[in-house]
């Protein structure tokens, strides 16, 4: 019996000593086999691309707007003051370099307009010396543009208007198209005002009488023919 009880003993004890290394040996291994994995997680997850956060854009600066070619000219404005910036078909906004030549034919129409009228209205009670200018050459001031044809006075106008044309408003166009000259300027500032508020109301004034004028030089002519009366054309 105490033999038997001796070898069954030591057949646990040698049982026993190979169990428990082989225990301990798969714990190391599910421990060492937990750390790779958590080791390959976390460098998967370092490695990972991790999207960026886009940027918001800057807010871009307006531009500011280029001024209108009304708020750069004198004369945007009606018999009332008020602003009255008139162009039906656009030309000044579709030709920008235009402009100055625009402005320096609407100055020229308009003061050879207030001339035409101040002429059609005093040739009815006055006449230059000579018997071709007289009332009994011509009665009517409607019919002086024929009558001095034949006799040959209009010749000369259209000669010294040429002249004018070829002498002074050519070099001025060139030089106002150089920036050096504004449009109507020929330098008879002997009368103007000395500060620059005056001098822009004395230009409004002097396109808003020209542009009045030339509506009433094509009244006044039309008014003649139509009722065969002079001054004031009823």
């Amino acid at each position: 019996m105490k033999t038997v009880a001796a070898l069954s003993a030591a057949l646990l004890g040698s049982a026993s000593a190979f169990t428990a290394p082989s225990l301990s040996l798969r714990a190391q291994q599910s421990y060492r086999m937990s750390d790779a994995a958590a080791e390959d997680v976390v460098t998967v997850t370092e490695e990972a691309d991790v999207p960026a956060v886009p940027e918001p854009a800057p807010l871009a600066t307006p531009e500011p707007a280029a001024p209108s070619v009304f708020d750069m000219y004198v004369g945007n404005q009606d018999l009332r003051g008020a602003e009255f910036n008139f162009d039906p078909l656009g030309f000044a906004e579709a030709y920008p370099p235009l402009v100055p030549w625009f402005r320096e034919c609407e100055l020229r129409h308009g003061r050879t307009a207030m001339l035409a009228v101040l002429g059609f209205i005093a040739t009815d009670f006055w006449r230059l010396p000579g018997e071709m200018y007289s009332f009994e050459a011509i009665p009517k001031t409607i019919d002086a543009h024929d009558a001095l044809l034949k006799t040959g006075p209009m010749y000369q106008l259209a000669l010294w208007i040429g002249l004018w044309d070829i002498l002074i408003t050519a070099p001025s166009v060139q030089a106002m198209g150089n920036g050096e000259r504004e449009p109507g300027d020929y330098g008879a500032m002997w009368f103007g005002p000395a500060t620059k508020e005056g001098f822009d109301k004395k230009r409004a004034s002097e396109l808003l009488n020209g542009r009045l004028a030339m509506i009433a030089v094509g009244g006044i002519a039309t008014q003649s023919i139509v009722t065969g009366h002079g001054f004031p054309y009823l």
